[in-house]
């Protein structure tokens, strides 16, 4: 792979604003706000454009792009109709909180873009599926080892903003850690395969 495949001017673009939110984050949240899979994606995608790395492009695309497709339908429904369809962008919405906390959240809007532009460039990455599952199956125990449920960061406590009450916690954080890897990032992986090929 050639530097020349991904522009050095939409690298400085994405990494200035990685330079930006990340210290807002960082004091406004905390640092287990970056356990969130749309914000380990969205600095991962940094390195991903730097090292121009389609295996780290694929997985990342594969922990976000179908939960941001999700955030999208909810957030932009919400714009249009006024009326939320599953109220993850509900946040966005509040006047109470900054508006320029919740412009940096249009990120959601912006990374599944330029991960999808990335694996049109580099291709995608046929072990992304194997080494995503792994991931995810660190980083959810260890978000339910060390956030709260009012936090609920990866819905490890159950789905939407709630903790579930209908099962064992436990039992509902191995449901979780079958469901990622099979229900979102296998359909994910088939289809991106069938997009972009499989190195």
């Amino acid at each position: 792979m050639t530097g020349e495949q991904l522009p050095t001017w939409g690298k400085l673009l994405y990494t200035l604003f990685l330079g930006v939110l990340v210290p807002v984050y960082w004091i406004h949240w905390g640092p287990k706000n970056f356990l969130w899979f749309s914000d380990i994606a969205l600095l991962t995608t940094a390195v991903s454009l730097w090292l121009e790395s389609p295996l780290l492009a694929s997985m990342m695309a594969l922990a976000v792009a179908l939960p941001e497709l999700v955030w999208n339908a909810d957030f932009f429904g919400r714009l249009l109709t006024g009326r939320h369809l599953f109220g993850l962008s509900d946040y966005m919405f509040d006047p109470g909180r900054p508006r320029y906390l919740r412009a940096l959240s249009l990120f959601h809007v912006v990374l599944p873009v330029v991960l999808i532009w990335i694996l049109s460039r580099l291709g995608y990455d046929g072990r992304a599926w194997a080494l995503q599952t792994l991931v995810a199956l660190i980083v959810l125990p260890v978000t339910y080892g060390v956030t709260d449920p009012a936090d609920n960061i990866n819905w490890v406590y159950g789905p939407g903003s709630t903790p579930q009450k209908w099962m064992p916690p436990l039992a509902y954080l191995a449901t979780m850690m079958a469901l990622f890897p099979l229900a979102i990032y296998l359909p994910t992986h088939l289809l991106l395969r069938r997009l972009f090929g499989a190195s």
